[in-house]
């Protein structure tokens, strides 16, 4: 029903199938499934059952009930009723890359997980990246990396046979590098800025820069981004004679009602409402 396009190393899809049963079958990527209710009142997304590495389990399947299925491992399932439900696939190489400075890649493996409990932080992660793939905007690329890094260090913390020794900083981005990104990111406010790009400006990893930002700002990079180009739309509301549609596009948002849904969203108005205030 649904497929997400353009996204390095994730995909996602939305399905909705009738009662179904799936042959035996692996996967190249590892595959988060998680099920959604068919309307807004129902508890459970369909029961049935689920072959996972030689393992059978009955499985309740309430709504946010997370399956892991890591790469190469034997599985099928059934489902008992009519369903609608999420497959997030991750490519096994960006476990690899977030995961290389805490753990040895011969030994980063995946734990199989049967859809018995929910996690809320996976289903949160999947929930915006399925509204992204609906909606989109500017900002996209940059909010989907952001994602991505949370999802793969939260699966290596807590669905990894091999613990990893996660480094943990306190001082954030040194100042000048700081203030080297800071200068790029209002320089390029109009761009569709992704992770990887601002990373390189401080010369480090765009995993690391992203704990280190937030250490540094309290926001992460794309909450940064955002609440600059509110702020300089703001600017160009009082001071410029330039339209509102105008004013989104200037300062990076996708069009009016991209900037429309932000600006109330941190200032608690339209861009209509704060330009006649301020006039």
């Amino acid at each position: 029903m649904l497929s997400s396009s353009g996204w390095s190393d994730v995909r996602l899809e939305l399905f909705q199938q009738p009662k179904f049963e799936t042959a035996e079958h692996q996967h190249p990527m590892h595959i988060i499934a998680c099920g959604l209710a068919n309307s807004p009142n129902e508890y459970s997304t369909g029961a049935g059952a689920r072959w996972l590495d030689g393992k059978r389990q009955q499985e309740p399947r309430k709504v946010g009930d997370i399956a892991i299925i890591p790469a190469g491992t034997a599985h099928r399932c059934s489902w008992d009723t009519p369903v609608q439900f999420v497959v997030l696939a991750i490519e096994p190489a960006l476990l690899q890359q977030v995961g290389q400075d805490w753990i040895d890649p011969d030994r980063l493996e995946l734990i199989p997980r049967f859809a018995t409990e929910p996690d809320t932080l996976i289903q949160s992660i999947i929930a915006t990246l399925k509204a992204e793939v609906e909606t989109g905007g500017m900002g996209s690329y940059l909010l989907v990396d952001s994602l991505k890094t949370t999802l793969v260090i939260h699966l290596l913390r807590h669905y990894c046979t091999t613990q990893p020794k996660l480094v943990h900083y306190s001082d954030g981005l040194a100042q000048v590098k700081l203030r080297q990104v800071i200068d790029y990111i209002h320089e390029h406010l109009h761009q569709d800025l992704k992770l990887g790009e601002i990373a390189a400006i401080a010369q480090i990893s765009p995993y690391h820069f992203l704990r280190l930002f937030k250490q540094s700002t309290t926001l992460t990079p794309h909450q940064y981004i955002l609440r600059r180009r509110v702020e300089r739309a703001k600017s160009l509301l009082q001071h410029s004679q330039l339209s509102i549609a105008q004013i989104a596009v200037r300062v990076g948002f996708a069009d009016q009602s991209h900037l429309t849904r932000y600006f109330k969203r941190v200032t608690g108005m339209t861009p209509k409402q704060w330009q006649g205030r301020s006039q």
